[in-house]
């Protein structure tokens, strides 16, 4: 009997309580499930992860990697970005030896085209990003006016990044001693969510989180440990 361990992931808090990018990969699996893969399979377990794709430490997916290697199971994600933004990233998982990957939209593809498809995504979004530079610099040389939208977002920035220091601050008097005790951020974490400290979304602390904050908390005050 073949066996799965399927990986979700959504960017924000806010998508996963909604359902928003959740449904559309749970749709995708069960079409994969149901008419891709072999006739008597099973899910041993599912994961689901809030973090940005181009975070590369996130633990549901490392969880998720761990008991498909263990069991040799396949690993299944909905579409390839899932597991990462970075083809390097993905690369990477695709060259274990002990790791099976599927992507349900994309059924019949190996690791060596869903290597290609990494590359091939990446190539666009880049070019993507090239293309519309490229528009807003023939905007501004017709004349059109960027400033103010630019201003408005800047003030929107200012305020989000003045937010997120006075709650890192309070925070300090916690991160920072276990920091010096020589914690990783992992373990930070856990102790956090121990103490059922929340993130300013209201959700678990996670590794990459508090290694934002103890870099936020450092840039700003010079006297903070490393």
């Amino acid at each position: 009997m073949a066996q799965y361990v399927v990986y979700r992931r959504v960017s924000t808090r806010k998508q996963g309580e909604s359902g928003l990018g959740l449904e559309a990969q749970d749709r995708d699996i069960a079409l994969y499930l149901q008419g891709y893969a072999e006739d008597e399979c099973s899910v041993l377990a599912s994961y689901l992860e809030v973090e940005s794709g181009t975070v590369a430490d996130r633990p549901e997916l490392t969880k998720a990697m761990s008991q498909a290697r263990a069991s040799g199971a396949t690993l299944l994600v909905a579409k390839l970005d899932r597991l990462s933004r970075k083809v390097s990233f993905i690369a990477s998982l695709l060259d274990d030896p002990r790791l099976k990957v599927k992507v349900a939209c994309m059924p019949n593809a190996d690791k060596f085209q869903l290597h290609i498809y990494a590359a091939l995504a990446e190539q666009e979004r880049d070019f993507i990003s090239a293309r519309t530079k490229a528009a807003l610099r023939e905007a501004q040389a017709r004349g059109v006016r960027l400033g103010g939208l630019r201003d408005k977002t800047n003030k929107r920035n200012r305020a989000a990044s003045q937010a997120a220091d006075q709650r890192a601050e309070k925070l300090a008097k916690i991160v920072l001693p276990l920091a010096e005790k020589g914690k990783t951020t992992r373990q930070i974490a856990e102790a956090l969510n121990k103490a059922e400290v929340r993130t300013p979304r209201g959700g678990h602390w996670q590794s990459a989180q508090v290694s934002r904050l103890l870099s936020r908390l450092r840039s700003r005050v010079k006297s903070y440990p490393p």
